[in-house]
């Protein structure tokens, strides 16, 4: 038996334009399967417009995007996300009105109680994947220390644990991938700290991720790889030790 591919994520060529504005151009990526990878550059290099562009929040104008092998750039956000690759965003969405475990619960994909004719048929096996659910998200929640929140509306939760609810929602999804954009942005040292340890225990259960951020202490403390991205174009990549040494990305992103 054939070892799988060590590439999960392969983007290539891809192109963005708004108007005269290139937001993205020919940007390639990788990600492997198992590893921790970080996107940086200043602001307006196209970091999170290459984001939208790996989920499909917005259409490339060039390029493609494999998961797995499998082109995913055609697919729409949900389908994209029962592939495997979910993604959060630089201020974390969440559904202020409802309960911190109803947030969690609706991420949950394939129940056998969204089919109207199974809801009559199969009361039993729903009931008893609801009960599995229910479990699920009190862990995940437990994990991330909002288990005693669980009752509460999610928009009473503070900027860092509307993260922390973004980060555990997604793994309701039982994701291969995961795109964080700036998890550390506007949250307290302590609870970066908590972040980064979520995420690289999540990394060792064999969840990858790619993540902006521009705080340099978190990006070469968890990434095995960086890629940093100026003016919508590659400059350059390779292991955090490399990049900060990298006398072009010393330039155009430390200003150096």
């Amino acid at each position: 038996m054939s070892a799988p591919d060590p590439t999960l994520l392969l983007a290539q060529g891809l192109c963005k334009n708004f108007g005269g504005l290139k937001a993205v151009n020919h940007a390639d990526i990788i990600v492997q399967r198992g590893s921790i990878t970080g996107l940086i550059g200043p602001n307006g290099a196209g970091k999170t417009t290459l984001f939208n562009l790996l989920s499909n929040f917005i259409k490339p104008d060039q390029g493609r995007v494999l998961l797995d092998g499998e082109a995913i750039h055609g697919l729409p956000p949900h389908r994209i996300a029962r592939q495997g690759c979910v993604r959060t965003f630089q201020v974390a969405r969440v559904l202020s009105r409802l309960t911190v475990l109803d947030n969690m619960l609706l991420a949950t994909q394939g129940q056998t109680g969204e089919h109207f004719l199974k809801l009559w048929a199969q009361q039993g096996q729903i009931r008893q994947e609801e009960k599995h659910n229910r479990e699920r998200a009190m862990e995940l929640l437990e994990s991330v220390g909002l288990a005693a929140k669980a009752q509460d509306y999610a928009g009473a939760l503070s900027g860092g644990q509307r993260k922390l609810l973004e980060m555990a929602r997604a793994l309701m999804t039982h994701p291969k991938l995961i795109l964080l954009d700036e998890p550390a942005a506007g949250v307290n040292p302590t609870l970066i700290g908590q972040i980064c340890e979520h995420i690289l225990q999540w990394n060792r259960q064999g969840i990858s991720f790619l993540i902006i951020e521009h705080n340099m202490d978190v990006i070469m403390s968890l990434c095995h790889q960086v890629w940093v991205m100026a003016e919508g174009s590659n400059l350059a990549n390779g292991s955090p030790a490399e990049i900060q040494q990298n006398p072009r990305v010393l330039e155009a992103y430390l200003g150096e």
